[in-house]
């Protein structure tokens, strides 16, 4: 794998998965980051990476149903190896908006399949990064594993189900060298404030209110972003193709704790504010439609098979997130003060920003 296209670079994960193949995964050959600039595409995330890997990041703005602009793209770098991050991801907007959700998820992965099958003579792999939420809602207890029948609950973990079907289906059909990730809950670094953690985060700093759903006590399991995507490099040179790895961070915690230990975390790296204890922000508001109450990964295909454990403990994980957000304060101002999240946020939750997922 010499040019790997990497859909959806500019988005948080996609950024971070840029940054970590051309810094520390060994890999030495070109990424070409396509990406059509939504609301949560931030092209100056990775500025970065264009002043300092010259000949090996190249991006180009296309949309990936733009079959013509893709099929140029193929051609032009000779792609021979596809990252698919490309997705609407946010629970609540896809329960208000579902068509994005639908033309990006399944239409905008056809597509690729598509341009993908259509250079197989040359394609080593088609990655496709998708969600536990396919999965749907777990009891308080046993765990998600690879053979767990879909449930999606939300408009979002439908469209993911879907392009996951599709992915596999031409795997089976066409002999397309695939293999698929279904990963936790994400965060760390350039993720957008609007997502539970950046947004309790930045909230508590304001000393806004700390919006949790229902009785706070629906359960997620969280995956630092560094070791999401060093799974991904794994599962792409290694894992078996065809197959599906759950990727997790072995970290369950109800919303309530979580929103608990960012308060009391920031208290001490940041003391003195009006707001403090900063749990005295934290505001019950009425659940979502179709709220899935748990989810919990069993990632030990991928541990037995691969040799992945996540690095990071949450502890370490929140800091290194807090301490990002807080140097980074001009990036935050720049995405708070745009126009696509100013009219989000105000159309959907007015003053009472709710945590989205």
């Amino acid at each position: 794998m010499q040019n790997i296209l990497v859909t959806g670079g500019c988005g948080f994960i996609g950024t971070n998965f840029i940054y970590y193949m051309l810094s520390n995964a060994g890999f030495n050959g070109r990424i070409i980051n396509v990406d059509k600039l939504t609301y949560a595409g931030n092209p100056d995330n990775l500025v970065a990476a264009e002043k300092k890997y010259v000949k090996r990041y190249i991006f180009e703005k296309v949309d990936i149903c733009d079959t013509r602009a893709m099929a140029d793209i193929f051609d032009r770098y000779a792609v021979d190896a596809i990252c698919n991050f490309a997705a609407e991801s946010h629970v609540d907007r896809s329960i208000i908006e579902p068509d994005a959700f639908i033309k990006t998820n399944i239409e905008g992965t056809f597509r690729l399949l598509e341009l993908a099958r259509g250079t197989k003579h040359q394609l080593k792999l088609f990655h496709h990064v998708s969600t536990d939420e396919v999965y749907g809602s777990l009891g308080m207890n046993g765990y998600f594993t690879e053979h767990t029948p879909y449930r999606p609950n939300s408009p979002y973990s439908a469209s993911k189900a879907s392009s996951d079907h599709l992915v596999r289906a031409y795997f089976k059909t066409y002999g397309l060298p695939v293999t698929i990730s279904n990963c936790s809950n994400n965060y760390g670094p350039y993720q957008f404030p609007e997502k539970m953690i950046p947004l309790m985060i930045l909230n508590a700093l304001e000393g806004k209110p700390l919006p949790v759903y229902g009785d706070g006590r629906n359960v997620r399991d969280w995956l630092f972003v560094t070791d999401h995507c060093q799974a991904i490099w794994k599962i792409m040179q290694a894992g078996k193709r065809g197959e599906m790895y759950n990727i997790g961070g072995q970290c369950e915690m109800a919303n309530i704790d979580l929103v608990g230990r960012i308060c009391d975390l920031l208290d001490d790296m940041v003391p003195g504010a009006a707001a403090s204890p900063r749990r005295n922000l934290i505001t019950f508001v009425e659940d979502r439609p179709g709220h899935d109450k748990r989810y919990a990964i069993d990632f030990s295909k991928l541990t037995d098979e691969l040799g992945w454990m996540p690095q990071e403990t949450f502890e370490s994980g929140i800091r290194k997130t807090i301490e990002w957000y807080l140097d980074h304060q001009a990036w935050v101002d720049q995405i708070k003060n745009g126009a696509h999240y100013q009219r989000w946020m105000k159309q959907q939750y007015g003053e009472n920003q709710k945590p989205l997922e």
